[in-house]
C-alpha cells in the first residue's frame, strides 16, 4: 500500500451577512478548508484536512508540489516515516515551519484514514482506545461580540440543545467583555461551564482588568490572550489571577508544545490536528501532556473530517478534555461534506465517535465540486 498520488482540494463558501460573527480576528465573510486526498497503488483513497492558514491556495499548492514530491512511493502505513521525511525536508530547514505543518497535518490524517481501511477498524481502536463519552463545549465561529442580552439568548439556545459548557469570544474591550460574560453567567446559572477565548487580542493590562470579573463568574479558562510567541506575557498573566490559561491552537508540532509545557504557565493544552502535525503528532503531544497531568482539549477546524477525527483522537488518549463542538450558525463543511454529521450531542452534553471504518464518514464528491476555492480573506 504505497502512496501513488497526493492532491489538495481547497474549498470555500461565502458567509451571508446575517450569519456573520465578529470576534478578535475580525468579522467572518467566508469559510475555507483544504482537503487532502491520498491514493495508494492498490486503489485505496484516504482523506484528511489541512488548516487553511488563511491562505488556502498556498497551502494547497505546497501539498501538490513539494509534499507530493517528498512522499510519492512511500509506504502509506508508515506514518512515522512519512512524518519524519517531511519534517526533515520542510519543517527543520528552509523556513517552512507553519505552512509545512499545516500541509503535513492533512497528509497525516489521510494516512491514518488509509491505515484504518487496511485494518477495517475505527480510528479510535487503531489508536489503542475505546468508544467512550467525551464532554463537549459549544464553540466554533459563534458566541461573538454581540450585545450582552443577545449573547445570553444565544448561550441559552446552546444550553437548551444539551451543551453543558460554552466558549465566549472576548478580546473586544475589558468593559464590554466583562458585561458579556456576566450576562451569560446570569442567564445560564452556575451549573454551566463558561470558557473564554481572546483570539490573541488582549494586552497584559486587559488581562489585569478582566481577571477579577472572570474569577467572580467562575470562568473555566482564558484561551489565547496573546500570540503564541509572547511567552513573557503568558508568564506575567499567569500571576494575575486564578483563572487558568489555555493555548496550543497555534502551536506547531511537539517541539513548540515542549516549550509551552516547560514554561508551565498554561493549564490546558489545545492542539489542532489539522495544524500541529496530524494524528501522529497530536498523539505525541497528548503523551507529553499526560506526563504533566494536563488534559488535551483540541481546537477543531473547519470540516467534518477534522471534527470526527478529533473525537476518535480523544477516545485514543488517556487524558481527554473537552471536544470543541461547532455551533456555527452556517457551516456546510460540517453539515453537507459527508454522508452524516460528524457527531451528535447526548443528554449529558457528550459526544461519541462514529463506528465503522476510520472516522465512520464518507465524502460527498459532488459537494466538493460545488464549492471551489473563493479568493480573498475569510475575515475582514
Amino acid at each position: 500500500m504505497r502512496i501513488a498520488d497526493l492532491r489538495a482540494v481547497p474549498i470555500s463558501f461565502p458567509v451571508p451577512a446575517d450569519k456573520s460573527v465578529t470576534l478578535g480576528i475580525g468579522r467572518s465573510v467566508k469559510r475555507d478548508a483544504v482537503l487532502v486526498r491520498v491514493e495508494t497503488d492498490d486503489g485505496h483513497v484516504g482523506w484528511g484536512e489541512a488548516h487553511h492558514g488563511r491562505c488556502p491556495g498556498a497551502i494547497a499548492r505546497l501539498v501538490d508540489t513539494t509534499l507530493r514530491e517528498l512522499v510519492l512511493g512511500f509506504d502509506a502505513a508508515d506514518v512515522h516515516g512519512v512524518w519524519a521525511r517531511v519534517y526533515k525536508m520542510q519543517l527543520a530547514s528552509h523556513g517552512m515551519g507553519a505552512a509545512a505543518a499545516l500541509a503535513l497535518s492533512g497528509l497525516d490524517i489521510a494516512l491514518w484514514d488509509l491505515r484504518s481501511q487496511a485494518t477495517g477498524w475505527p480510528l479510535y481502536r487503531l489508536l489503542g482506545g475505546a468508544a467512550k463519552p467525551i464532554k463537549a463545549y459549544a464553540g466554533g465561529i459563534a458566541l461573538g461580540w454581540q450585545d450582552p442580552e443577545l449573547l445570553a439568548e444565544e448561550a441559552l439556545q446552546h444550553v437548551g440543545a444539551g451543551y453543558r459548557a460554552l466558549k465566549l469570544r472576548v478580546g473586544d474591550t475589558p468593559v464590554r467583555d466583562i458585561a458579556r460574560v456576566r450576562a451569560v453567567r446570569r442567564a445560564v446559572g452556575e451549573a454551566i461551564d463558561i470558557l473564554v477565548d481572546a483570539n490573541t487580542a488582549y494586552s497584559l493590562d486587559d488581562v489585569r482588568r478582566v481577571m477579577p470579573a472572570y474569577e467572580e463568574c467562575a470562568v473555566g479558562w482564558l484561551e489565547e490572550p496573546f500570540p503564541p510567541q509572547d511567552r513573557r506575557a503568558y508568564a506575567a498573566a499567569a500571576r494575575l489571577g486564578r483563572v487558568p490559561l489555555a493555548a496550543g491552537e497555534n502551536h506547531y508540532t511537539r517541539y513548540e508544545f515542549q516549550t509551552l509545557f516547560e514554561d508551565g504557565h498554561v493549564g490546558f493544552a489545545q492542539p489542532d490536528l489539522s495544524k500541529t502535525g496530524g494524528v501522529t503528532e497530536a498523539m505525541r503531544i497528548a503523551a507529553m501532556a499526560s506526563a504533566l497531568k494536563l488534559s488535551v482539549n483540541p481546537h477543531t477546524s473547519a470540516t467534518a473530517i477534522n471534527m470526527a477525527t478529533t473525537i476518535h483522537y480523544l477516545c485514543g488518549v488517556d487524558n481527554p478534555g473537552y471536544f470543541e463542538g461547532d455551533v456555527t450558525a452556517l457551516n456546510p463543511f460540517r453539515d453537507a461534506l459527508t454522508d452524516k454529521a460528524p457527531y451528535a450531542l447526548d443528554a449529558e452534553g457528550c459526544v461519541r465517535p462514529h463506528e465503522g471504518v476510520g472516522i465512520g464518514l464518507k465524502i460527498d464528491l459532488d459537494f466538493i465540486r460545488d464549492h471551489p476555492l473563493i479568493e480573498g480573506p475569510c475575515y475582514v
